[in-house]
């Protein structure tokens, strides 16, 4: 078995965690490599490669981190079709599998007690203007935001479900998120949280200028279409919290559900509200 790990070092414990990772796939005989950009900055010599090799080569990914850290490493992992098993080193990390007082369980890991968990993704496309060629901007596993740039006004954007129209927004941006995203930025701005299980596309305004915009639960095949208009606004698009990109007007971004899923390994029996209970209380005041 070859195991690749990729930690984000830039989490407070998340060295002193990958290292710990480290002692016991070592006791246990596995291998283990990391991505190559990371040498120098691991007590370690021999176990690093690219991250093709890295990931065409190895059985599963251990991805350490926060929520941030498991998204992108599950998009690296899901291009070569590998589980990933998440190590919260961070703080929530609802998509972790295990938490880093846990790591004994990594032993059920190595002898196959565990299961898959595949996550739905979407798939983003973006067209400048009528004529122009479609663009992938790639994939998302939580969510899309479309929102409103550094001008404190709102915007407008009209939603279209398989061509037929949802509603004229006038507003602070758009969310657009899969059930997995549910928790995360659609949450923090009132939109439901939706078992992953139930596949599905969930649309959350922000900061609506409305009495009466909601969220609204898509099925899962829909094709949601966000039309900019044709006039003077600054709009940014940004995929699972990446770097923003700028929307011209007149410009249609696609958004639609992968043919590939995210394979989260489970080795933990806990149910999904039984995850929800114990991430939100750490937030109940």
């Amino acid at each position: 078995m070859k195991i690749a790990l990729i930690p984000n070092l830039t989490r407070a414990c998340a060295l002193q965690v990958t290292l710990e990772v480290c002692d016991i796939l070592d006791r246990l005989e596995v291998q283990y490599f990391f991505e190559k950009d990371l040498e120098g900055e691991l007590p370690k010599t021999d176990c690093f490669l690219e991250t093709e090799k890295l990931l065409s080569d190895c059985d599963m990914v251990i991805a350490i981190g926060g929520d941030g850290s498991l998204i992108h490493a599950a998009k690296k992992a899901v291009l070569y079709k590998k589980p990933v098993l998440g190590v919260n080193a961070g703080n929530l990390a609802f998509m972790a599998g295990i938490e880093k007082n846990e790591l004994h369980l990594l032993e059920d890991l190595i002898v196959g007690n565990y299961s898959i968990d595949p996550r739905m993704m979407f798939e983003v496309f973006y067209k400048e203007g009528e004529n122009a060629p479609l663009q992938c901007l790639g994939r998302c596993l939580n969510d899309v935001v479309i929102a409103r740039g550094a001008q404190i006004k709102l915007i407008t954007l009209d939603v279209f479900a398989d061509e037929k129209l949802v509603n004229h927004y006038y507003t602070d941006g758009i969310i657009l998120s899969t059930p997995t995203g549910s928790t995360a930025y659609s949450l923090s701005a009132g939109g439901p949280v939706v078992d992953p299980n139930i596949e599905s596309i969930i649309l959350t305004p922000i900061c609506t200028h409305s009495l009466f915009a909601r969220s609204l639960i898509f099925e899962k095949n829909a094709l949601i279409q966000i039309s900019v208009p044709n006039k003077a606004q600054e709009v940014n698009l940004s995929c699972d919290g990446d770097d923003a990109i700028e929307i011209k007007p007149g410009s249609t971004i696609y958004i639609r559900k992968a043919e590939d899923y995210a394979d989260f390994i489970r080795i933990k029996n806990d149910s999904f509200i039984d995850v929800l209970n114990s991430k939100l209380s750490q937030r109940r005041a």
